[in-house]
């Protein structure tokens, strides 16, 4: 059986233009033709081979820019490659930006007969099917409603909907699980399987590791549209999350750095970084921010999301006024918290703090599942003071006394002597 996908050495050039590049033949005789050429060009691909088999998933990992979507594009007819060949053997059914194609001022029901025909079945069969349409998207109350009424989510669930009715061959697919709520997005799962097990050969963009291990039967690392890695997916994520991890762990450390010496007042790229989609509000010891060496603490992280967010990580750690970690944990809450969104807390609780008297602080984060980005970090603003009666000077101080042991008594030797 030959492969329903074959990509060999392929590679897609861009332009780059200036920020100030006109957009109209006027705009452009008004600032005297400038800005007209492409400041420099750039491969968004570049010798990228790889094949897919008929009822075989590829999932493709990457960070925004490694090229995912330019591939799924290309492969989908949208472009053509500047290197290498794109060989395609079936019917393609493109989940690519689900609702663009809408038009707003025509009804959903409207919208499915040309979202249909245009993705090449007959008037009839979209008939046929339209009712099973409206039922997969759920929107059995607004389907005669101008879709320009409809909310993004509402327009992706109609979108995907047409698309996974349309009996493909080949199945190209870009983060279609943002689309609804959890319910929504396993049963688009269990009609994606159903397409690999009759046969369709599917390729699924995703920032989430998990999935990529649990449905799909190889995996790609791309980074800087370069392919770093093709084979097995657990191996594949394995890297992939060991990676992002380190390149998180280093953005951190060059900017605390930075941020040493500044005070307790939060700021964006000073003693704060991250994308704000989950926002730590504020942190709390409890029972109280000073401590006695020894004492338990727990440490309080309020939270606020306006959007769901799959499964964070949190991370705590401890350090000293010039920057050194003594302590640090993370919390990946796969298991525990599928989704977070509205406001609300997370609790770490230390049996015992064994550090010497002191100002500590204690830095707080929370990121993508993947640590592909960081939604908000905060150092140098939250202290703990230990107290000691120890005159020591340790930082790390734990429970330990002197004790002694056994003492072998030395000979005497007087006791032999013969006077």
């Amino acid at each position: 059986m030959k492969d329903a996908i074959i990509v060999e050495g392929l590679g897609k050039e861009f332009a780059r233009y200036h920020a100030k590049r006109p957009n109209t033949i006027m705009t452009a005789v008004l600032s005297g033709m400038r800005h007209l050429k492409a400041q420099s060009r750039f491969w968004a691909l570049r010798d990228i081979s790889f094949s897919v088999a008929p009822g075989k998933m590829l999932g493709i990992l990457g960070q925004n820019g490694a090229g995912k979507s330019t591939l799924l594009q290309l492969i989908g007819g949208v472009g053509a490659p500047d290197e290498g060949s794109i060989k395609v053997n079936g019917r393609i059914g493109a989940l690519l930006d689900l609702g663009v194609g809408f038009h707003p001022e025509l009804t959903g029901r409207e919208n499915v007969f040309v979202a249909g025909v245009v993705a090449g079945l007959t008037e009839k069969e979209v008939r046929r099917r339209f009712n099973d349409i409206v039922e997969f998207a759920e929107l059995g109350n607004f389907i005669e409603n101008p879709v320009r009424t409809y909310s993004s989510g509402m327009q992706m669930r109609l979108g995907f909907a047409v698309a996974v009715h349309t009996d493909p061959d080949i199945l190209l697919v870009d983060e279609f699980l943002s689309v609804g709520d959890l319910a929504f997005q396993s049963k688009c799962l269990q009609r994606i399987t159903e397409f690999k097990e009759r046969g369709c050969a599917i390729i699924l963009i995703s920032h989430k590791a998990n999935q990529i291990q649990e449905f799909c039967d190889e995996a790609m690392w791309l980074h800087a549209g370069r392919l770093i890695a093709l084979g097995d997916p657990k191996e594949i994520t394995k890297f992939y999350i060991t990676k992002m991890r380190q390149d998180t762990d280093q953005r951190i450390s060059s900017l605390t750095s930075k941020a040493r010496k500044l005070g307790g007042e939060l700021r964006i790229n000073e003693n704060r970084m991250g994308s704000l989609e989950v926002e730590i509000t504020d942190v709390k010891f409890l029972p109280a921010k000073e401590i006695n060496r020894g004492d338990s603490v727990t440490i309080e992280i309020h939270y606020e999301s306006v959007n769901p967010i799959i499964s964070p990580i949190f991370r705590v750690n401890i350090s000293t006024e010039d920057g050194l970690t003594l302590f640090q944990t993370d919390w990946e809450t796969r298991d525990q918290l599928r989704m977070l969104q509205g406001k609300g807390t997370v609790k770490l609780e230390l049996a015992r703090v064994d550090l010497g008297k002191g100002k500590y602080f204690v830095n707080v984060g929370v990121y993508e599942e993947n640590w592909a980005y960081t939604y908000d970090y905060q150092w140098n603003l939250y202290s703990l003071i230990v107290n000691d009666t120890e005159s020591e000077k340790n930082i790390f101080h734990p429970p330990s006394h002197w004790q002694l042991g056994s003492v072998e008594a030395s000979p005497d030797k007087t006791a032999d002597s013969d006077f």
